[in-house]
């Protein structure tokens, strides 16, 4: 009988542990508790104030762009008709370090002015900018914006009616291949940029150009036309509202802008390493030499480096700031697994409501979990789960080009100590001096916000412990 007694209690000893151990376990691998809607409360967001980080301006940068592309084109030119001027004098091959003769200048002239293409849109724009200026001021500006045009369309048009003599029409559409998928990209891009929503958020306008774009008609010359303009315009600005509709309003509008640029950086980035790398060698000759991979190496040199340029450019440290405090008020949801939570209070969610952070809600017969202080997110939607997950850290844009632009540099110091030949040894040393003040200003960017974004996280965590 004592044996008895002793194996049942050994008996619910181990069934208590078991609870015990179970209820330990689902607890920490849930971490899910719903407590009513009206004990939570919803944290107000403050915002960090990031310094003011000094920028090029507009013409400057795209002065310093077209002369790195000018040197990687310069580069390239010297890969495909270098010679060996080396030699002894008694039997010398050329005299000359390049073989200019074989050089077609009309393919280099309209190459030029391709490369040169922004720069010529920032200058007539600066031109045409004069504002309330004197007499003199404004003659020179006209004539400089004559200048740049009636110059530029003369040596357009004398290359192309050249080319068009001495080549075949294969090689003139190989010249304008780019172009076919260039116009029809920006035609997708204009037209998601042309929505009326954006007339209704107070806290997401730019200046001008949606409104001329709003009444263009869908035609290929309007797409032209904003493809062709400078990326100049004002950021959106952000203002702090507590409506969710508001909310999500100008996070579209944001999502929409970004894409914009991210596929004007991809586009141009492509644009310019076609005509570096590829255009100059389909003219080549036939009996000509030249290093195909140091072609094809020297086209992702270039996409890379240019979209990081870009990017930097397009995407400054305010732009980047402005959608984090968006995907902060924007919020997210976390999908869990209903069983997990079947004995907690769930509630149905409802677009017109602010969520507090760790509450349960039900949305297309899923539960969902809040994870930010802020969640007017729509459950399901994946694009807000996206947008909140790539600016919810206002670093993550600044991190990914550093690091891009870090390897490129390493890779190309890599190159430059192992290469054997003077023409890679004269490219890469080249190339690498274009990207060093990228980088220079990508690190300085990155020190300057991690300090402040980290002095932001000290004072808001002393906050919460006083």
């Amino acid at each position: 009988m004592y044996r008895f007694g002793l194996f049942i209690f050994e008996l619910e000893t181990c069934q208590c542990f078991l609870l015990f151990f179970s209820l330990l376990r689902s607890s920490s691998n849930t971490g899910l508790s719903s407590p009513p809607l009206a004990a939570q409360t919803v944290v107000p967001l403050q915002h960090c104030k990031i310094p003011e980080l000094p920028a090029d301006r507009h013409l400057v940068f795209e002065l310093q762009l077209f002369l790195c592309h000018l040197i990687a084109l310069f580069v390239h030119y010297i890969n495909i008709y270098r010679t060996v001027w080396w030699y002894p004098p008694s039997h010398p091959p050329s005299h000359t370090s390049l073989n200019f003769h074989l050089i077609d200048f009309n393919v280099l002239t309209l190459t030029t002015i391709v490369l040169a293409r922004r720069l010529i849109a920032a200058i007539v724009r600066e031109a045409s900018q004069g504002g309330t200026s004197s007499l003199p001021h404004s003659l020179l500006l006209v004539a400089t914006r004559f200048a740049v045009l009636t110059g530029t369309g003369w040596s357009l048009c004398r290359s192309i009616i050249l080319l068009f003599r001495t080549h075949s029409f294969l090689n003139l559409l190989f010249l304008c291949y780019p172009f076919g998928m260039y116009i029809p990209f920006l035609h997708l891009g204009y037209d998601f940029r042309r929505s009326s929503l954006f007339a209704h958020v107070p806290s997401a306008r730019v200046g001008g150009d949606l409104g001329s774009v709003d009444k263009a008609g869908r035609d290929y010359l309007t797409v032209l036309q904003h493809m062709w303009r400078p990326s100049t315009d004002p950021l959106p600005t952000h203002a702090c509202c507590l409506s969710p509709d508001l909310i999500r309003s100008e996070v579209h509008y944001l999502k929409l802008d970004f894409n914009w640029r991210v596929r004007e950086v991809l586009l141009s980035s492509m644009l310019s390493a076609y005509y570096v790398a590829f255009v100059p060698v389909w003219f080549v000759k036939n009996t000509q030499y030249y290093d195909k991979r140091w072609s094809c190496e020297l086209f992702l040199q270039i996409s890379l480096s240019t979209s990081v340029i870009l990017t930097q450019h397009l995407l400054p440290a305010r732009y980047c700031d402005l959608l984090h405090k968006a995907a902060a008020h924007l919020g997210c949801w976390q999908k869990v697994d209903p069983a997990l939570c079947s004995n907690m209070l769930q509630h149905s969610w409802m677009e017109e409501c602010m969520w507090p952070q760790g509450v349960l809600v039900k949305h297309n017969k899923n539960v969902y979990k809040a994870v930010g202080h802020y969640n007017v997110a729509i459950p399901s939607d994946m694009s807000h789960f996206r947008f909140h997950f790539f600016f919810s850290n206002p670093l993550r844009v600044l991190n990914i080009l550093t690091t891009l632009e870090g390897f490129l540099i390493f890779y190309q110091l890599y190159s430059l100590l192992s290469s054997e030949k003077w023409h890679h040894t004269i490219s890469l040393a080249l190339i690498l001096f274009s990207n060093y003040y990228a980088f220079f200003k990508l690190l300085r960017d990155r020190i300057v916000l991690g300090k402040a974004y980290s002095y932001t996280g000290v004072s808001d965590s002393e906050q919460k412990l006083n």
